[in-house]
C-alpha cells in the first residue's frame, strides 16, 4: 500500500494521490453495483433534494421515505411551501421530529420565492449562496450543489466523516472541531475531477458509512476500499 501521512492539522493530513485515486475508483464502482434505490437519488430537482436532506438529518431512512412522498404531494414546490402557513408546513412534517427543520424550510421558501410571488424560483447552485439560506449548513449546501447541480462540492456528514477518518487518518476524531476541519479538507482533496463523478462519489461515501463502515462496527470483510484503508481489519468503532 502506498504510504501516507496521518498528522493532524487544520489543513488536513497529506494524501498520496495514488491512494486517493484508487480509493475513489473502488468506492464509485461499488456504489454502482450496490446502491439502494432511494427516491431522492432519482431526481436532480434541487427542491426535492433539499427536502430529502433536511428530512434525513437525525432521522432513519425507513421513516423518511413515506413522509418524503407525502410531503412533496402536499408541497410540490418551494412556492407551495411559501404560500402555506408555518403551522401547515410543520403539520405535514409530523412524525419526523426536530420541527425546526420544517420551520427553516418555510423561512427559506419565503426568501427564495419572495413570499411566494416568484412561483418558479429555484435554489441557488453554489454552496456559498446556499449557506446564506435559513437552515442550510455546510453539509446540506454541498449536498444540494452536488446532487442537484452537478457541482464539484464536498460534503461531510457523520457517515462521511467516519469513513474518511478511518481510511485516511485514523488519528483524527470527527468529535474534535479541529479534526473535523481537517476531515473536510480530506473530503475536498479526494473529490473526483468532474462534477458528474462527484455525484456518485458523494453518494457512495454516505452509502458506505451507512451500510458497511458503520459507527458500531466496520465490516472490513465486505468493504470495497479495504485494500487502501489505514484502519482495515480493525473492525472496531473509530
Amino acid at each position: 500500500m502506498p504510504s501516507r501521512s496521518t498528522s493532524a492539522s487544520d489543513a488536513g493530513p497529506a494524501l498520496d494521490p495514488l491512494v486517493v485515486n484508487d480509493f475513489g475508483r473502488r468506492l464509485r464502482a461499488w456504489y454502482r453495483r450496490s446502491a439502494r434505490d432511494l427516491p431522492w437519488r432519482n431526481t436532480r430537482d434541487a427542491y426535492r433534494i433539499l427536502v430529502s436532506e433536511l428530512m434525513l438529518q437525525q432521522t432513519q431512512v425507513s421513516r423518511v421515505v413515506p413522509k418524503y412522498h407525502e410531503f412533496l404531494k402536499t408541497f410540490p414546490s418551494l412556492a407551495h411551501v411559501a404560500r402555506a402557513t408555518p403551522d401547515r408546513v410543520t403539520e405535514a412534517w409530523s412524525g419526523l421530529g426536530y420541527y425546526a427543520r420544517a420551520r427553516n424550510l418555510h423561512r427559506l421558501a419565503l426568501r427564495v420565492t419572495s413570499d411566494g410571488t416568484r412561483r418558479r424560483a429555484k435554489l441557488p447552485s453554489e454552496p456559498h449562496q446556499l449557506r446564506e439560506l435559513p437552515g442550510i449548513g455546510a453539509y446540506t449546501a454541498g449536498a444540494v450543489a452536488s446532487f442537484a447541480y452537478g457541482k464539484r462540492a464536498a460534503l461531510v456528514d457523520t457517515n462521511v466523516a467516519r469513513v474518511l477518518s478511518r481510511v485516511f487518518a485514523p488519528a483524527l476524531s470527527p468529535k474534535r472541531p479541529r479534526d473535523l476541519t481537517a476531515i473536510w479538507r480530506i473530503a475536498e482533496r479526494s473529490l473526483p475531477r468532474t462534477g458528474a463523478a462527484t455525484w456518485t462519489h458523494n453518494q457512495a461515501l454516505m452509502e458506505l458509512g451507512a451500510l458497511v463502515c458503520t459507527a458500531r462496527v466496520a465490516h472490513c470483510h465486505r468493504c470495497p476500499v479495504r485494500v487502501v484503508c489505514a484502519s482495515a481489519g480493525d473492525g472496531s468503532p473509530g
